[in-house]
């Protein structure tokens, strides 16, 4: 019993009473004193009013309800009125609220945290869709934190819709190629034919028939490539004819504003003008090439200084403090390797070392660890609730410290093992470790599979064959692998067969199947068969297992070499693929056959690496400037340079792309410059205008002046809300309205399942939610609550007790003392 007290600071008052207490035992040498201290002292505690805490188990007949029925627009391609017939149901049977959306906006995020926290279980009847208020995720991850269970009713679809979008950049460089992409969604799982027309400024551009599988093609768009030779505003339209059914027209069509701005200016330091790298950027940008530094006056207009296989000794110390100045001001600065530049070109404790994110020094050894998560993502765990145990462990494991030098992999598991982070992603970047979270947390039970170890431990053999270093595979499943236990032991042997290190984290459940007949453990039975007793943990729901990761290995003691692999071409890896730079970029069969070796500086980005873990593209910051350290060459020479592969036609994006993060804003400073995002019908754009030029701002929208807010030094915003769909013009700035928002995303949501089950909640259909979810409700509202209970009454009672007590043995004593003296005088 854990005892605590409300009042503390009422113990001081003992300090009077010892006081008082032991002057009076000195006058007087009586018990009574004594007696008459403790009731003292008790007092003393109850007025510190102490407590203790019970856990009580809390359940509810008629548990609280609130059902969100979402009736919405897109809602008109499910049932009518779904939802009805389960609130009916509900409503007789439980105190339930109705609480209903309509509209052209979904606000469940609003609508989730409105009603979590306050003793409600929360009933979503919805496609899962929300596109208005606080986002939906956040707004359930809320529900988890004040255990509001989430259930999601999903309606039955009656008929299916397509809808179209254009994603790209809207600030594009004159006459040069931009990729475009175009994303088609439906509400079906089956295919859906289409006709799908392309036009640029109003002209047709392109047109073919088109087959979409799935429900979108989000993961790789339909590219659309598009140059523009004249300045200003232009845009494009795509347009989508469907060939089946398709509830709604208005998301058939797209428009994209487009603002083309001229090349921005770029000065290039080079001995080799006609090297692959010279003629990339000579195509794209407005170039300044020249042999030696121009100096800070030549770089004032310049957005990016290029400096290519550059020795330190081409620098005075005073042309350095000029490019410090220039970096730290906003200018770009990108760095290219070779033979004269970093190792072999002086840059190591020099002046320019300062500004690049690397060391002119070979990279140290970091040891090396490939892990994969092995997730059981089986029926079994949504019926038996270990789904969210299973997901928070492996998020628990990614966090971990001494994995920072790992490659970690994910795979899920039922009836087939599936590749979840697309091969090892580097743990060492927090936006790695998010993207691997963010994945973890959106996987879901599939409810037509089974429990398949062996194909998750095939799929986690195919992603570790041929891997160095340490290798670790942790399983984490709820053990019911009794369908799988022969071919999944098989498949552990083969493993460790690869020396790989294997773990097993059972998460204890109901399930039948997790224990044999003497109650045994499969898991436990599999991992012993293994000689790996001490690999296993089994831990309640709730709990988070902890395995022992070891330290990464030491770096070699100082003055040791560290052993250097040498190869004759070395591929390239996306270390970060989800930077600017990398993300459209495809190094699949890249490589070059030779590097600067370097070593990233504390707070550095690598981006791109050897497979030898060499530093090709290294990326920071600098003051209000943008840094990259291109560690290879210029692509000079067929086979007598070492990057010749990277400047082709699609690796060449790797140059582009470093050097237009380097510029950050393309457009040029000078006159008025707007930027407001396109945007979609009843949602605003917030416009933006910088003033580089004295004068009074004015703008108009359509023609019509536009009131501007002075919201920081020469830049004034505003809020527009165009009432009409297409192109409008913003003083000569194109701003494109699309459709609403509401019918972008189609169909169900299943994004949001995995988030849903981490809240307690459950996924029904309507007819399921009939049956199973007053059911379900009754059940989640039994919880456990620690309870205060005052301890001031029995401690009151005590002092009271102990105080007759001492009467009561008192008068007893005197009677007795009177009855002797009265028997004396008788006698």
């Amino acid at each position: 019993m854990n005892l605590s007290l409300e009042h503390p600071e009422m113990l001081f008052l003992v300090i009077p009473v010892i006081v008082v207490g032991f002057y009076l035992l000195r006058k007087t040498k009586t018990k009574l004193v004594e007696w008459r201290m403790l009731v003292a002292f008790l007092l003393v505690i109850a007025l510190a009013s102490p407590y203790t805490t019970v856990t009580q188990t809390i359940s509810e007949e008629d548990p609280s309800l609130v059902l969100v029925q979402d009736q919405t627009s897109s809602m008109g391609i499910f049932t009518e009125e779904a939802g009805g017939d389960l609130y009916k149901a509900l409503v007789a049977s439980t105190p339930t609220a109705l609480v209903q959306l309509t509209g052209d906006k979904t606000s469940l995020g609003d609508t989730v945290t409105q009603y979590a926290g306050s003793g409600n279980q929360i009933v979503l009847v919805s496609d899962g869709n929300n596109n208005a208020g606080r986002d939906l995720p956040e707004a359930l991850e809320f529900a988890k934190e004040t255990d509001t269970p989430v259930y999601l009713v999903e309606p039955e679809l009656t008929t299916n819709d397509l809808s179209v979008e254009m994603v790209g950049d809207k600030t594009v460089v004159v006459d040069n190629q931009n990729e475009f992409g175009i994303v088609v969604r439906q509400a079906s799982n089956q295919s859906a034919s289409y006709f799908l027309e392309v036009f640029v400024d109003g002209q047709l551009a392109q047109s073919r028939d088109f087959t979409l599988e799935g429900r979108n093609n989000s993961e790789k768009p339909l590219p659309i490539n598009q140059a523009f030779t004249t300045l200003g505003a232009h845009n494009l339209r795509v347009k989508i004819t469907p060939q089946g059914e398709d509830r709604n027209e208005v998301n058939n069509e797209f428009f994209k504003s487009v603002y083309v701005i001229p090349k921005p200016k770029l000065t290039l330091v080079t001995n080799e003008p006609d090297s692959p790298l010279g003629r990339v950027l000579d195509r794209l940008y407005n170039v300044s090439i020249v042999s030696t530094y121009p100096g800070a006056a030549a770089l004032e207009s310049s957005k990016v200084l290029v400096l290519d296989n550059q020795l330190m000794s081409s620098f005075s110390e005073t042309q350095i403090k000029e490019i410090k100045n220039y970096v730290s001001n906003g200018g770009g600065l990108v760095v290219v390797g070779g033979e004269q530049a970093y190792n072999y070109g002086n840059y190591l404790n020099s002046s320019l070392e300062e500004i690049l994110p690397v060391l002119s020094k070979p990279s140290e050894y970091k040891g090396g660890r490939n892990l994969v998560l092995i997730l059981d993502v089986s029926p079994s765990t949504a019926a038996h609730q270990t789904q969210a145990d299973i997901l928070a462990n492996a998020i628990y494991i990614i966090q971990n410290e001494n994995l920072r030098d790992a490659n970690a992999g994910v795979i899920a598991f039922g009836s087939k093992g599936y590749d979840v982070s697309g091969g090892f992603v580097f743990l060492g970047l927090s936006q790695n470790r998010e993207i691997l979270e963010d994945k973890i947390s959106r996987l879901t039970p599939d409810e037509q599979s089974k429990t398949s170890l062996n194909e998750g431990l095939n799929t986690a053999k195919a992603m570790l064959a041929g891997s160095d270093g340490e290798l670790d595979a942790i399983i984490i499943s709820d053990g019911a692998i009794e369908d799988s236990y022969e071919p999944s032991l098989q498949a552990a042997r083969e493993l460790q067969e690869l020396g790989v290190n294997l773990y097993f984290i059972h998460v204890q459940s109901v399930a039948p199947s997790q224990a044999d007949k003497t109650r045994n453990y499969y898991a436990e039975n599999l991992m012993g068969e293994l000689g790996l007793e001490n690999s296993y943990f089994h831990i309640n729901k709730g709990e988070r297992a902890n395995i022992g990761f070891e330290p990464p290995a030491e770096p070699p003691e100082e003055g040791e070499e560290e052993e250097v692999v040498e190869l004759d071409a070395y591929p390239l890896l996306e270390y970060s693929p989800d930077h600017f730079i990398t993300k459209n970029v495809n190094l699949s069969n890249a490589s070059i056959t030779g590097y600067n070796d370097v070593t990233p500086k504390a707070g550095a980005e690598r981006l791109v690496i050897t497979v030898t873990g060499k530093p090709v593209l290294t990326t920071w910051r600098f003051g209000l400037g943008r840094v990259a350290a291109f560690t290879t060459d210029n692509g000079e020479g067929e086979g007598s340079r070492w990057s010749s592969a990277l400047y082709g036609n699609s690796t060449a994006r790797l140059i582009s792309g470093t050097t237009n993060w380097a510029i950050g804003n393309p457009r040029a400073e000078e006159g008025a410059a707007v930027d407001s995002p396109d945007t979609w019908l009843g949602t605003p754009s917030d416009l933006t205008l910088t003033m580089y030029d004295e004068g009074i701002p004015e703008v108009k929208l359509d023609g019509s002046p536009l009131d501007l807010a002075l919201t920081g030094r020469n830049t004034y915003e505003a809020s527009i809300n165009p009432d009409s769909i297409g192109v409008h013009d913003i003083s000569g700035y194109p701003l494109a309205v699309n459709y609403q928002l509401e019918y972008r995303d189609v169909g169900l949501n299943e994004d949001i399942e995995s988030l849903i089950l981490a809240t307690g909640g459950k996924i029904y259909t309507e007819k399921d939610a009939r049956a199973l979810l007053l059911k379900d409700a009754r059940q989640n509202s039994e919880r456990q609550s620690d309870e205060p209970v005052s301890l001031k009454m029995p401690v009151l009672l005590a002092a009271l007790m102990l105080y007759l007590g001492e009467i009561l043995a008192r008068r007893i004593k005197e009677m007795r003392k009177l009855k002797n003296a009265q028997i004396e005088v008788e006698s």
